[in-house]
Parts: C-alpha cells; structure tokens; sequence
C-alpha cells in the first residue's frame, strides 16, 4: 500500500470561506485570490470551491492559463503586472487585467501595439512600500495612463501593511482617500484582515475586496482571533497513520539529538510525516497532533519522514490509528493550522503552500 499520509481539499469549507469573507463586504465583488498554486491547495482542486468568486486574482501567467482553461470566463487579475512587454499579447489573448505599478509598466502599455485596449489597476504605495506610485506621484501616473490609446478602464488599488493589528488601516486609507477621492474608477482596497476586522471602514468604499488567506480557513489576525472566531473552516487537512508503537520507561529518550526525555512510562506513536512532507521543521516537542481525533503531543524531534507522538491519552491508539497534522478528523474534531504555525515560528500562509509534491492530495 502506499504510504498513508495524505492532503485532503475540503471544497466546502472554500464556498463557506468565500462566503462568510463575502458577508463582511457585502456591496464589493470579490476577487478569489489564486496565487501560489492557490496557497498550495493547487488551482485545479480548489476551483470548484471557489467559482463563486466574481474574479480570480494571482501572479504568474501560467495560473492565468490554467483557470482560463478551466472555462472561467470571469475577470482575471494580475497582482503584479506585467514583468515584459510580451506579457501584455498574452494579456490581450486571454482577456487579463493587469496591475500598473511603476513607471517602466507604463511605458510598455505605450509601445504595445493591440487591438483591444487593456483594464489595469493602478496602484498606489499609501505605506506598505513595496509596489506602486507614491501618493505623491499617483496622479501624474493616473494621467499619463489615461492619454494611452492602449488603457481601456482605469481602476485604483492599494494594500494594507497593518489591517491585521493595532496601528490599522487609517492612515493609509486616508492617504489614499486624498488623492484619489476625485478620480473615476472602481476600487479595489481590502485583504482578508482589513475585509474582516475593518469591513465597516472600506466596505462601501471598496468595489473589490481581495481575500487569500480567510478564504483558506486561516485567520488573518491569530492569534488574537482564531479561524473559528471568524466563522472560517479548515480548508486543507494533512493526515497521516501510526506505523510504529513503542513503550518507554523512565529515562528512555526519543528521537535525533536525545531532546525528549520521558518522565514516566510512555507508550509513543510513531507517524508517517516529517519534513520532507511538508511539516515544519522547527515544531518541538508539545505541538498538539489528533489522534483518533484527540489532542495529543508530540514528543522528539521533527525528522525526515516521521513525527513521534504520546499516545498516553489515547489508549485504544496503535498502528494504522489516524492522525490529524492540522485540519479535520474523520470525527470531526479539529486542529487549526494557524496552531502548528504558531508552534513553528511562522504563518499559516508557508505550511499550505509548502506541502511536498511528495504528498497525494485528494478532494472531498
């Protein structure tokens, strides 16, 4: 048989998510946001979930022609842009909206010879300073695209570098409001955190809102909100089996590096997951796994293709048991993933899209 671990897609929890994200804006159309193979639940599985958006949103071409190939007729985004001027053929083949946020984008709209006038969405750096035109310089570079015969429909777009926490979203939507509040054109604002926790502040001034992570079952803001909090569902389960019991006494020490040492008599399972799976590396001993869907920990070291875990609470446990490394058990009981990425040192964002090609992944 193969080996037992598994990435189960829960087309479901993607409808509810992108729902409940909805509910929070519910005057703005939503972009589904599609980018790193769909936060690694991959395009194609998570199509179905999502095909309630009224637009995807994502970053490379390929996934542009993958969800056109999938028959999505709807509006398709471009969060960077266009990175050369070939880009932009390809956009008009395929009916692509596309970012502006620099100079050298606009000059190759200027150059492009097309048919069909492109939409793009200008973007503005209000604080968050990666990509777009400082307030400063917006308006120059919204005129400039206006006088090319190649831009069909201006839109106006922004991104919040603190919608998750204390310092927030008004200064930002202030410095974007000053520049833009006499300019025609849709709006295209919010991230999961500020749809969720600032949707009364953006909600009627954003025409677009676009989701990723809550749309995935993670909360933008945990831990001070957790995924449940927010009404999301677990959108990925990564599950595996125990395929090895052992019984320790006191003393005994478990795994690379001897860093677990048993107070007691322990009965340790051992699991068919490890970093080259996918699982973070750096989770240490007390990251909560399910069992028979019920919280355990694990004990030892993380190592490359196997996890150990106390058994101690699940007695009936042994070989071939089921084990929840984040998501739903089969009984129900979960496991946020935004709790193993706590344990990690990291985000939620990284564990889902950092699932080994090693992996089968199914669709439920």
């Amino acid at each position: 048989m193969p080996r037992p671990i598994l990435a189960t897609i829960h087309s479901a929890a993607l409808s509810h998510n992108l729902a409940r994200v909805r509910a929070s804006a519910p005057d703005a159309r939503v972009w589904a946001v599609v980018k790193a193979d769909a936060y690694g639940h991959g395009i194609e599985r998570a199509f179905d979930g999502l095909r309630g958006a009224d637009g995807f949103a994502l970053l490379d071409l390929d996934e542009a022609r993958r969800v056109r190939a999938l028959d999505w007729r709807g509006p398709i985004l471009l969060l960077e842009g266009c990175f050369e001027l070939r880009d932009l053929e390809l956009c008009s083949r395929l009916g692509l909206w596309h970012t502006v946020h620099c100079d050298e984008q606009i000059t190759m709209l200027a150059t492009h010879k097309t048919q069909l006038p492109h939409r793009v969405f200008l973007k503005m750096n209000s604080g968050m300073n990666r990509l777009g035109f400082a307030p400063e310089r917006y308006r120059a570079a919204w005129t400039r695209l206006n006088a090319l015969p190649q831009v069909d429909e201006i839109s106006l777009m922004t991104h919040f570098s603190d919608a998750d926490g204390p310092k927030g979203i008004a200064a930002q939507l202030q410095a974007f409001e000053a520049v833009t509040h006499d300019l025609p054109g849709e709006r295209t604002l919010s991230n999961s955190a500020a749809t969720l926790r600032h949707g009364a502040a953006v909600g009627e001034k954003s025409d677009w809102i676009r989701p990723g992570i809550a749309v995935y079952g993670s909360s933008p803001d945990y831990p001070e909100k957790s995924a449940a909090d927010w009404g999301l569902h677990p959108t990925m389960t990564l599950s595996s089996r125990i395929i090895g019991v052992q019984q320790l006494a006191v003393g005994d020490t478990v795994g690379y590096g001897s860093s677990f040492t048993a107070d007691g008599p322990l009965r340790l399972g051992v699991v068919a997951c490890g970093y080259a799976d996918g699982y973070p590396r750096h989770c240490t001993s007390g990251t909560p796994v399910l069992v028979n869907g019920q919280r355990v920990r694990m004990v030892g070291r993380v190592s490359m293709d196997m996890i150990t875990v106390d058994l101690t609470p699940v007695p009936d446990a042994g070989m071939n048991s089921e084990v929840t490394l984040w998501g739903r058990s089969a009984s129900g009981a979960m496991l946020a993933i935004d709790e193993i990425a706590q344990a990690a040192g990291t985000v939620a964002y990284e564990l889902m899209c950092a699932v080994a090609p090693r992996v089968p992944f199914a669709i439920d």
